[in-house]
């Protein structure tokens, strides 16, 4: 006899909570999954999917320019902003029926709602309480905007992805992955775009080196960068906006976004009714096997604030899935996890930065190469790759990957197998390259410049 209507209740039909509820119900347990809004979370509806393919299509505007110098003649070229945003929802609706469909499937009941726990193994949703052996809190984030005169009058990502119509001049403020990929992709379809960042480097998290090569390759595609500047009031100029910034200008613009920072979505959830722990900046704490302080009450993904990406919040849902119901003991490792920014140029980065290396390593090997991809010897394009490896002298073993460039990730993708079974310099050396590609340059670097 069951003493609780369900082994898991789930709140929260992102990434990582779907995917602990699929296998927790394909290994036997009885699960339901409590969701107020479209399933797939952040990044099915407002972030990495729509982001993704408003990339391509402000990919196109270079590759029409470029194809000229193939032979190609294009006639009259216009881009249709309300087209984008349509086959772009209508694909976001796909996904989520195919998530509820996912759900369906493995025997997980699906609730429409906001839930919020009552005790450690209560949820109550739209008024109906429900009980659970184990409760596992995926709620994701939010993204914020700084406090300051007329921040009203700005947006964040959540409401660019649904903006009416395309802006004729945008300023984002930020240096992280959102700002400089939604600044990429308004550059890209004819906006003309002024990134404000308030110190003196972009992807400052990544390897110093990345940063400062965006920059230039932003700056040629005609994106407007200001370092050690931010904003300090926005104001109402009839249909448009004036935007005041720390050295001394005020721009007109019609679109003023901020990608400044994202808190976890705590609000509401009723933590303190279980008497839940929670860090300074709102985040869950949980321990390494993602267990609150309440026993039978867990947290992953971004509310746990550790590491903000989907295929992060994936493997700590199966993490928890095996561990709650496979008798497991399976730890999450955080180390060489590949990631990439679609800014225009892509970027890609794995494993150690140059300074995290040499903080942890006495002797240290760095490989570096920038050139112009072969596409470019015809395309007229000034854009240029840099690709970089960290290595420890000392063993040999390759401590970190990156690279600006054309599909940066999906180079990068293969090398992180490679690193995750600790691949040293002799090996890469040793592998014969594709040739001509932009990838055989990782195999080919073999003097170090460091």
């Amino acid at each position: 006899m069951h003493t609780y209507d369900y082994d898991l209740f789930t709140i929260g039909g992102g990434s990582g909570g779907v995917r602990a509820s699929r296998f927790a119900a394909q290994y036997g347990a009885r699960v339901a999954l409590a969701e107020s809004g479209p399933l797939g979370g952040t990044c099915v509806n407002a972030g990495c999917i729509p982001k993704k393919l408003m990339s391509y299509a402000a990919h196109y505007h270079n590759d029409f320019e470029e194809a000229a110098g193939f032979g190609w003649s294009l006639g009259e070229q216009r881009f249709d902003w309300p087209t984008l945003i349509a086959n772009k929802d209508k694909e976001i609706a796909r996904l989520n029926g195919i998530y509820k469909q996912i759900l369906t499937n493995a025997n997980v009941n699906v609730i429409a709602g906001h839930a919020q726990i009552v005790d450690a193994h209560t949820v109550v949703v739209n008024g109906t309480n429900y009980s659970a052996h184990n409760i596992l809190i995926a709620t994701g984030g939010h993204p914020i905007k700084p406090e300051l005169p007329g921040s009203e009058l700005s947006i964040t990502s959540d409401e660019f992805f649904h903006l009416p119509a395309l802006p004729n001049h945008a300023v984002v403020q930020g240096g992280g992955y959102i700002a400089v990929e939604l600044a990429s992709i308004l550059n890209g379809l004819g906006c003309r775009v002024t990134l404000v960042q308030r110190g003196s480097q972009i992807l400052r998290s990544m390897d110093t080196d990345l940063g400062h090569f965006l920059i230039a390759e932003m700056r040629k595609k005609g994106v407007e960068i200001a370092l050690d500047t931010r904003i300090l009031s926005i104001a109402a100029h009839g249909d448009r906006k004036q935007v005041a910034l720390s050295d001394g200008r005020t721009l007109d613009s019609d679109c003023i976004l901020f990608a400044t920072g994202r808190k976890p979505n705590v609000r509401g959830l009723g933590l303190e009714n279980a008497g839940v722990l929670v860090r300074e900046n709102g985040a869950i704490s949980v321990d390494e096997h993602f267990a609150t302080n309440v026993p039978h009450i867990y947290a992953i993904g971004d509310v746990i604030d550790r590491v903000a990406l989907t295929p992060v919040a994936l493997a700590e849902g199966m993490v928890v899935a095996a561990n709650l119901f496979q008798h497991g003991r399976k730890l999450m490792s955080y180390e060489n996890i590949p990631t990439a920014v679609f800014s225009h140029p892509n970027v890609a980065t794995l494993g150690m930065t140059e300074a995290k290396a040499r903080e942890k390593h006495a002797h240290v090997n760095i490989f570096k190469s920038e050139f112009k991809a072969l596409k470019h010897t015809l395309s007229g394009s000034s854009e240029r790759c840099l690709m970089k490896m960290i290595v420890d002298a000392d063993t040999d073993r390759v401590l970190g990957m990156h690279m600006v460039g054309p599909d940066a990730g999906e180079i990068i993708q293969g090398f992180a197998v490679a690193m995750q079974c600790g691949v040293t310099k002799a090996q890469v050396d040793a592998t014969i390259g594709v040739h001509p590609t932009i990838a055989e340059e990782f195999v080919t670097m073999r003097t170090a410049v460091v």
